[in-house]
């Protein structure tokens, strides 16, 4: 039998997965607007990347909460780039695309899988959130 805890560990992995190769892929076009932007999509990338390595070789809570926080900035820094702009990275508006809003929700997902998580591992965070 498939245990919620699994499934949610296979969500997250996937989440990273996907959003780190959109990142990637996306490094080459936000290099023409500058090497700030693709370097934030490059260093997004290198880290989605690990951190899906990592989970599939451990369920330490950190690596959960590393994720949390991760999926909240790039969902942060998105709502930013469409509504003022990331000043230093990317400082104008960004048009709302299609394969943005997926991968966002590919992150909202990941983000509420391993807040799920990470709330089942540390009984403290539970309560807070109950």
């Amino acid at each position: 039998m498939i245990t919620r805890a699994a499934l949610e560990r296979d969500a997250v992995i996937v989440a990273c997965a996907i959003s780190a190769g959109i990142h990637a892929a996306l490094v080459p076009e936000h290099l023409e607007e500058g090497a700030a932007a693709a370097g934030g999509f490059a260093v997004s990338a290198v880290l989605l990347g690990a951190l899906a390595v990592a989970i599939t070789q451990s369920t330490r809570p950190i690596l959960f909460a590393g994720a949390v926080v991760l999926f909240a900035g790039l969902i942060v820094s998105y709502a930013l780039a469409v509504t003022t702009g990331v000043p230093g990275l990317h400082p104008e508006v960004e048009p709302v695309e299609g394969l943005a809003v997926f991968t966002k929700l590919v992150e909202l997902a990941g983000l509420l899988a391993a807040a799920d998580l990470l709330s089942y591992r540390l009984p403290a965070i539970r309560r807070v959130f109950a």
